[in-house]
């Protein structure tokens, strides 16, 4: 007599018998009543980071410059958020999901608009500010590169031997003025070009007025001093402190109404520090941009030191130009004058 065989189906073996899928699981796990009591620490973290995005201003300068370091590197706090996030879904933590909350809103409160191309078209005057670094082995390259954007207005910063540019640029531009290590070139008449004392010792800034075919520009050219990170000093940014001071005093003084200042700043908009300055002009960039901006370092961009700011005149548009033999990137603007 035959027998049938037949394959049993369902759990095998003891303990309880697992149904649904493992998605279901993960629902089920998040529906206890613990999911608001795990997880605290990562909460904690949340609403500090938060925190230090909302009162960044409050971070105090005087112990190595805190503030001032914070908000160099402002926008790059929110690489924390994903990280917090990871662990707060491994956690299966509401407290913190909730709590992440905070540094998102501020942190899309704060730089969410730079996120989008607020460019736009028009504008009659293009302007470009570049470092290009005193140890550049390619000054011909580096101005044919800078000229080939096209701009009415090129200013050049840490000019150790401005020959070469000076060469380079000739064709293009028939008018400058190079004061110290910083100069301009212009396809527009110059005038009054001087150096501006910035309290250094020597000169690394410049005015002169540019005579457009929509009336008289002032610009400023500037390289602020270097900053440094110092495990035993902080965020050594005093002199540089000092000197924005100083140029934000002559440009308060200026009297043509048209003003833009092209230079590298070492400093970011954020930065408190800069505010004789801020306070004063736009940013291209921040008005009418795509993105960021960042200028430097130009092998991995990390904060944008490189401005064009403006007075009496409306930006439509900022960018920046690819990579030359420097450590900056070029940084460019069209204006409506």
């Amino acid at each position: 007599m035959s027998q049938a065989y037949m394959e049993e189906t369902g759990h095998d073996g003891p303990g309880p018998e697992r149904t649904g899928s493992r998605f279901e699981h993960f629902v089920s796990q998040w529906r206890d009543r613990n999911v608001w009591r795990r997880g605290l620490v990562v909460a904690a973290f949340a609403a500090l980071l938060g925190l230090l995005m909302l009162f960044h201003s409050g971070l105090p300068n005087r112990v190595g410059n805190l503030g001032s370091l914070t908000e160099t590197f402002l926008p790059w706090l929110g690489l924390g958020i994903p990280v917090l996030l990871v662990l707060a879904v491994l956690r299966r933590s509401a407290t913190a999901l909730v709590a992440l909350l905070l540094p998102i809103v501020v942190w899309a409160n704060l730089f969410g608009g730079l996120l989008s191309d607020k460019s736009g078209k028009g504008g009659n005057l293009t302007v470009v500010t570049h470092n290009v670094n005193a140890e550049n082995l390619d000054a011909i390259g580096t101005a044919r590169a800078v000229a080939a954007s096209g701009a009415d207005i090129v200013a050049l910063e840490e000019l150790s031997d401005a020959s070469g540019y000076e060469r380079a640029l000739a064709g293009t531009y028939k008018y400058h003025s190079v004061q110290g290590t910083v100069g301009v070139w212009s396809k527009y008449p110059l005038a009054d070009a001087r150096p501006v004392d910035i309290h250094m010792g020597w000169t690394r800034a410049l005015r002169a007025t540019v005579n457009t075919p929509q009336g008289p520009v002032a610009v400023y050219v500037a390289h602020l001093p270097s900053v440094r990170v110092k495990f035993n000093a902080g965020f050594t940014a005093g002199q540089r402190d000092n000197s924005a001071e100083a140029l934000g005093q002559a440009i308060a003084r200026e009297p043509v109404r048209k003003v833009v200042l092209l230079g590298d700043l070492n400093g970011t908009m954020n930065d408190r520090s800069l505010a004789p300055i801020t306070s004063q002009l736009r940013s291209a960039q921040g008005a009418a941009g795509d993105g960021f901006g960042f200028s430097w370092p130009a092998s991995f961009p990390m904060a944008r030191i490189d401005q064009i700011m403006v007075r009496g005149m409306d930006p439509v548009s900022a960018w920046t130009l690819p990579r030359t033999d420097s450590d900056h990137l070029p940084v460019a603007a069209r204006v409506k004058i």
